[in-house]
Order: structure tokens, then sequence, then C-alpha cells
């Protein structure tokens, strides 16, 4: 029992960052209606971030205590994603906003590609270590589990994170006007939303949380190269048709899940007489189960479509 609490606990550490990325995949499809599959290398990009961040103002976050030096790094970091993200929906997605949705798609899949190998000419190809933010200890009173103090740190921001964007989607202004594009495009748009304001502050949002997820995940395994992006994203789009693509909540939990599961996985690899590498596939058999038995997700409606 004891084994599976800690394995069950790893997973939860993992998946809520799975849970981040998650969520700026599901805003956009809910807005736009599309995949951005680029939505990773803003995770990737945040970890950049954070590391040039800590080199930069190593001098001024040397005097201050570490809470407030990685709160700094952490908010900067969110703040340059998400004008990234801003910059590259205004180049690359805005001019296709009218064009058939494969057009779309074949862009993300081209930026992605064009962010990957710019990173890797700017930052070279091999792994960097990623600085230590947070001084590493063990959460003691917790009987033979073995925790430490950044794990807790990654779980309680993430979880902190998502609350927040519940509030800002429900209970703000633009978070209404979130909801009304994403319903009816035209009808928001005779009401006096502009817009192209939402669709940009969606696309902000949505990298400021990704660069969020690529710090906390750069915390937990300090290791960061241009492709790094990869796979965390693949699994965070699986987490979104999970929980139902373009349902926030849904792909908070579909995180939680996938993180979960693929922990549980390579803890119990042996029990289970399957290499422990095979975890990696984990989330793609959950894709594929889940489009055959429940296309919508877990907490997503069935849409009908009308010609």
């Amino acid at each position: 029992m004891e084994q599976f609490v800690q394995q069950l606990l790893n997973g939860l550490f993992l998946g809520s960052i799975y849970a981040l990325i998650a969520l700026g995949y599901t805003m956009v499809y809910g807005v736009l209606r599309f995949i951005n599959f680029a939505h990773g290398d803003v995770f990737m990009l945040g970890a950049f971030s954070g590391l040039y961040l800590n080199k930069w103002l190593a001098p001024m976050l040397t005097k201050l205590p570490w809470p407030a030096s990685i709160a700094l790094v952490l908010v900067l970091s969110m703040m340059i994603c998400a004008a990234l993200g801003i910059v590259i929906e205004f180049l690359a997605y805005r001019p296709l906003r009218d064009k058939p949705k494969l057009n779309v798609l074949i862009t993300a899949i081209g930026v992605s590609l064009f962010i990957e190998y710019t990173c890797q000419l700017i930052f070279g190809a091999t792994q960097q270590p990623f600085p230590v933010l947070i001084p590493k200890s063990n959460v003691a009173g917790i009987g033979g589990l073995t925790v430490t103090n950044v794990q807790v740190i990654v779980l309680v921001t993430a979880f902190s994170l998502m609350l927040g964007l519940r509030f800002i989607v429900m209970g703000t202004r633009l978070g209404l006007a979130m909801r009304a594009l994403s319903l009816n495009p035209t009808a928001s748009s005779l009401m006096g939303v502009n817009n192209g304001v939402v669709i940009s502050f969606t696309f902000g949002l949505g990298s400021a949380l990704a660069a969020a997820g690529g710090i906390l995940y750069a915390s937990l395994y300090p290791s960061i190269e241009p492709f790094m992006g990869i796979t965390p994203g693949l699994k965070a789009f699986v987490a979104a048709v999970l929980g139902g693509i373009g349902n926030i909540p849904g792909a908070a939990l579909g995180g939680l899940i996938i993180g979960v599961v693929e922990t549980l996985v390579a803890g119990y690899s042996q029990s289970l007489g399957i290499p422990s590498g095979y975890k990696e596939g984990v989330a793609f058999v959950i894709l594929i189960l889940i489009l055959i038995f429940k296309p919508s997700g877990l907490l997503g409606k069935v849409e009908r479509e009308k010609v």
C-alpha cells in the first residue's frame, strides 16, 4: 500500500504539469476549434526563459529569499511566453482565421518545427542543467513516503494556477467573452465583443500556463533541451482529449489521470511483466480507447454539426 501511495503521489506531481499544458490546448480549441501543435514548444520556451532569467537576474535574485526569486522568475517567464503566444497567433494563425482548418493545422505543425530548430540553433542541441530555484529537502512526518518540498511546491503552484484560470474564465468579463466566442463567434461579435482581442488573450493565457508548466517540469526534472516539449506536449494533448477537448475542468482531470496512470505503469512494470519504457505509450493507448468508446471525452458533450 505504501508503494501504491508513493506512485500515486508521483503521478499527481507529474499530472499537474500535464494539466497546465492541456489547458492551453483546450482553451484554443474551445475558441477557434483547432489544435495548436506549437503549444508544447511554448512549454519548452518557458523552461529556457527560466534558465536565462535566472542567469541574467542572478545578482538581484541572490539578495531575495528563494520564494520571492522563484516567483519572480515564474511570473516573468509567463509574461514572456504570453507575449510570444500572442505574436504567434498574430503572425501565423490570424491570417488563416477564415481559411479551412486543415491549413491552420499544417501551419501549426510548421510553427512547431520552426520554434524547435530555431531554439536548437540558438541554445544548442545538448541538454543543459536547469538551475536549482528551490532548495531541495524531504518533507517529514509522512511515514515511509518520499516527498520533497519541490514536489509539494510544484503541485500547489499548479493547482493555484488552475484555480486562477477558473476564476478568469468564470468570473471576469474577458472570461465571459471567451465563453460567448466559443459558443457563437458571430453572435458574440454582434453583441460588441472584439473577437480578435479575445482570441489573442486566449493564446496569451494558454502560453503563460505552458510557461509555468515548463518551469515546474524543469524543477522536477532539471535538464532541458530544445525538443523537450514534444513528448509532454503530445501527452497533454491526449489529456485534453481524454477530459473532453474544449472543456477546462476536463483538461485538468485528463492531465492528472495521464500522470497517475503513466507513473503506476512505470512503478509496477516488473509486476505487470512489461518494460518500464512502455510507460511512454500509455497515453496513446488511452487516446485510442477514448476515441473508440467515448470520443467526446470524460466531461465533454457530444456536439452535432449542422450542414
